[in-house]
């Protein structure tokens, strides 16, 4: 029997929605980084997460070592390192070869096929020298202008798994050291285009705490409403203030959810979870 003028016909099969394949990014601390326990314990929990994943370390305090033993002076403003050309060399050799290297080589043990990048690496993470902040110059730091979701899941699905140092570049040939838990949460945000993305920060406590005193105070949920609220009330500071803005500025730009816990608890079943 023929349509009638105009009629629509239904379609033939229900139209399925099409799910998005999930990718988790962690990053992970500097003091785990430090600690040869924990980091062990990290990269094992790291390798069980199902799927493709993305590590993201940090260095600092490794950094701040082996400047000492090479005789440059570490200085800090609010906690960010100043970086003059001495320190740049530095954590350009600590974090893009001494970490990231030795990171690498675990998880091969570990079955996992990593490989190391940072920013400059197939133009993964581009930057901006930072400007002066009251009266402050950082030297050569870089605030992220981008990250390349589109590399990164080339090599995510020729079965890398890569693994970013805290290190960008402008493309005019510098280096430029990166606060890692801005390369995480930019490198989530660049993949959230693709995938469906978990962001995972990882350090030495079990979430973000309401007391800092009692680990078993952890804060089950933060939304924006909570975390303005939480600094208000001195009860969130120092430097977890960045890290819950990199979370949230995560979830607004389309990340599924952020997670602040333990390095040993990556199964996404403890800590704190950082929602809109």
């Amino acid at each position: 029997m023929e349509e009638a003028a105009g009629s629509v016909s239904p379609p033939a099969v229900n139209r399925r929605m099409i799910m998005k394949e999930k990718v988790t990014v962690v990053k992970v601390g500097g003091a785990v980084v430090e600690d040869a326990s924990q980091l062990e314990s990290l990269l094992e929990n790291f390798s069980a997460i199902p799927g493709k994943k993305v590590l993201v370390h940090g260095g600092g305090r490794r950094a701040t070592k082996v400047a000492a033993l090479l005789g440059i002076e570490s200085r800090m403003v609010d906690g960010r390192r100043i970086t003059d050309g001495d320190m740049l060399e530095v954590v350009t050799m600590v974090y893009g070869g001494l970490v990231n290297k030795n990171i690498v080589a675990r998880l091969q043990v570990q079955g996992i096929n990593a490989v190391g990048l940072t920013g400059a690496d197939m133009d993964v993470v581009r930057s901006h020298k930072r400007p002066l902040r009251n009266g402050v110059d950082f030297g050569y730091v870089g605030d992220v202008d981008r990250a390349d979701g589109k590399v990164l899941s080339k090599l995510l699905n020729a079965g890398f798994t890569p693994v970013m140092a805290p290190l960008t570049h402008d493309g005019m040939g510098h280096i430029l050291n990166t606060n890692a838990d801005t390369i995480a949460s930019e490198t989530a945000k660049a993949l959230a285009a693709i995938y469906d993305v978990t962001l995972m920060f990882s350090f030495e406590k079990p979430g973000v705490l309401g007391n800092p005193d009692d680990d078993s105070s952890v804060i089950p949920v933060i939304t924006r409403t909570d975390f303005t609220r939480l600094v208000a009330d001195g009860i969130v500071s120092g430097g977890m203030i960045p890290k819950l803005e990199n979370a949230l500025a995560a979830v607004d730009a389309g990340v599924s959810q952020v997670v602040i816990t333990l390095a040993t608890a990556l199964d996404g079943r403890h800590g704190t979870v950082i929602k809109k």
